[in-house]
């Protein structure tokens, strides 16, 4: 089931799939919902949200976004992991969940900690698939400003084509490009959305504190091919006092959970079996 609801002042598509124990998967950008498809459909005896978050597919960028605090841009818009993180609990409040499992991908991993500082007590369990808790590096701070001069003078096409290349992993692109042709046609981004989320992202803060306060099952799923997240920046999440099952799949990257999703499925299924 596809719905739709205006959290925190922006209206928000996401998709009710299944029905069981109650998880969420945040996507990763500049994809959607439609990310984890392959993944959810593979996992029985669970109720799967998925929303698109702020910008990305059916959902609103919103209104008023604050201005002036990505230095390398001041005069960029921002969506915050603050801002995202609130729509998230917002519809989890809407749909009268009170302690559900969260799952995320990169921007949707950023977000679980964000959620994680502000409402612990709402979380039973948290899963990364290709996120880190490192904050963006100052090397990546100018990539971004290129990224969104080059989105502001139209060469939107350009950035989402080249994020294929930079998050597909190499063996699948070489091997399954089908796969890769398949996440690129179903981005669904506006270039003033991405402006936005790029400069969110350069902001977002450092989690390694906040891994050493997670007192919650967590699960990091790492490609090795992944140069985003790499399987050494994942293993942080180890130092999660809850515990951390880390595991680490050959011959994926960044997407790991599209790229190959029976095995992150299989992976997900154990880990949900093992949650009290």
């Amino acid at each position: 089931m596809t719905s739709s609801g205006e959290f925190c002042c922006t209206r928000l598509n996401y998709r009710d799939i299944g029905s069981g124990r109650p998880v969420f998967f945040l996507h990763p950008t500049p994809f959607n919902s439609e990310f984890w498809l392959p993944l959810v459909e593979r996992l029985p005896g669970v109720r799967a949200i998925v929303p698109d978050l702020r910008g990305h597919a059916g959902s609103e960028l919103g209104a008023d976004l604050p201005v002036g605090l990505f230095n390398c841009v001041p005069d960029a818009p921002v969506v915050t992991m603050a801002q995202h993180a609130a729509d998230v609990l917002a519809l989890a409040d809407s749909l009268k969940l009170d302690k559900p499992i969260f799952v995320g991908c990169s921007i949707g991993g950023y977000i679980l900690l964000e959620m994680w500082r502000r409402a612990p007590e709402r979380m039973r369990a948290i899963g990364f698939i290709g996120s880190k808790p490192q904050p963006d590096a100052e090397i990546n701070h100018e990539k971004r400003e290129a990224t969104i001069a080059l989105a502001r003078s139209g060469g939107l096409d350009a950035i989402l084509d080249a994020s294929i290349v930079g998050l597909v992993g190499a063996t699948t692109r070489a091997d399954r490009p089908e796969i890769a042709a398949a996440m690129r046609a179903q981005i669904r981004i506006t270039a003033e959305a991405l402006v936005a989320v790029q400069a969110g992202l350069a902001l977002r803060p450092d989690s390694l504190p906040t891994v050493a306060t997670i007192s919650v099952p967590v699960l990091a799923v790492t490609g090795d091919e992944d140069s985003t997240s790499t399987v050494e920046e994942m293993a942080a999440f180890q130092a999660a006092p809850g515990g951390c099952r880390h595991e680490i799949l050959a011959k994926a990257g960044h997407t790991v959970a599209y790229e190959q999703p029976d095995a992150v499925a299989a992976i997900v299924r154990e880990w949900l079996g093992s949650i009290g």
